[in-house]
């Protein structure tokens, strides 16, 4: 039973990421010249990624079964979820701070249940327009806390799978309840050239403080969103928000394991992510995990286009050893 649950979850993994291109497609503005081929890219070297996880999935599972631990991981995703919109929409905070906050106090102070409470404070990253209520944010979290359960052992190590659940829980809570999301926005290709070197900057910033300095990926993810989400808007008030919410973006994909991602491919994988963050701008305005899941589209496509890239040089040298052969 626990193993359809877990590939319950695989699926839900990709479908969400899916949806997040595919909104951005179907989002009523004009989208610019380029952008169709970087989504057909993304998709087929994400797709890539998607059948390697598959092939995992096939193999032994460290655990048997639901337990005690996992009611309560479920419940911490919910309380993230509710004490994040509080202190986004009551308290003045905005989505970002409010979520790193979050993610820090519970890194330092609850480092059990720290992983599914930050999940849980992407969920409360929801706009009010799209969840004007808590008990919204509540289904929402519930929903995603079940997605946590049904995923510890797929996708692991992989930045943005965290944001990636809260932003499942926000479409199929939106679905349920029939909510509709903030008006669509197009992208701002022009900051392009701002924006990619602060993604990469973010994810290597998180990569630095939670392996160098051992502080452990959800209080290095949070740290570089707690200090974007305060310098940013001080130092340009016009584009602060834009910036905050792409360095903490990146950061998700400064989480992920070094047996996944090296230092080099998270760099790559933060300045991708800045481009996918302009990309799905269209896509599902307002709904919380959205940041998350644009940096598990990236971490997706680096890993995929790695082994594709390792594929073609393996078919190039066998040709080569073939062709001087003669065999």
């Amino acid at each position: 039973m626990y193993r359809p649950a877990q590939f319950g979850g695989y699926v839900a993994l990709l479908l969400t990421a899916g949806a997040l291109l595919a909104g951005s497609l179907v989002a009523s503005v004009e989208l610019p010249t380029g952008t169709v081929g970087v989504q057909v890219g993304l998709v087929l070297t994400a797709a890539v990624a998607g059948v390697l996880e598959h092939k995992r999935l096939l193999g032994p599972f460290e655990t048997t079964g639901f337990d005690r631990a996992d009611v309560t991981n479920a419940l911490a995703v919910v309380a993230g979820a509710v004490v994040t919109y509080v202190l986004s929409v009551h308290a003045g905070f905005g989505p970002v701070l409010a979520s790193a906050l979050v993610g820090l106090l519970a890194g330092l102070a609850l480092p059990r249940i720290d992983v599914p409470a930050y999940c849980g404070s992407f969920v409360g990253m929801a706009s009010p327009v799209a969840f004007p209520s808590l008990e919204s944010v509540v289904l929402a979290g519930l929903i995603a806390g079940l997605g946590f359960v049904a995923t510890t052992e797929t996708f692991g190590g992989v930045g943005g799978k965290l944001g990636t659940l809260a932003f499942f829980g926000c479409l199929t809570a939106a679905a349920f309840v029939g909510l509709e999301f903030d008006a669509a926005g197009a992208p701002q290709w022009d900051l392009v050239s701002l924006i990619v070197p602060v993604g990469a900057a973010g994810a290597a910033a998180t990569v630095v403080s939670s392996v160098r300095l051992e502080w452990g990926p959800v209080v290095g993810s949070a740290v570089v969103g707690v200090v974007a989400g305060v310098v940013f808007p001080l130092a340009v008030p016009e584009l602060g928000a834009t910036l905050a919410a792409v360095a903490f973006c990146a950061s998700f994909v400064g989480m992920s394991n070094p047996a996944r991602l090296s230092l080099g491919a998270v760099v790559l994988a933060g300045g991708l992510c800045g481009v996918v963050f302009l990309v799905v701008t269209p896509a599902f305005p307002g709904a919380g995990g959205k940041l998350g899941t644009t940096a598990f589209v990236s971490c997706l496509a680096v890993l995929g286009g790695r082994e594709l890239y390792d594929g073609v040089v393996s078919v190039l040298s066998w040709v080569r050893k073939t062709a001087e052969t003669g065999v």
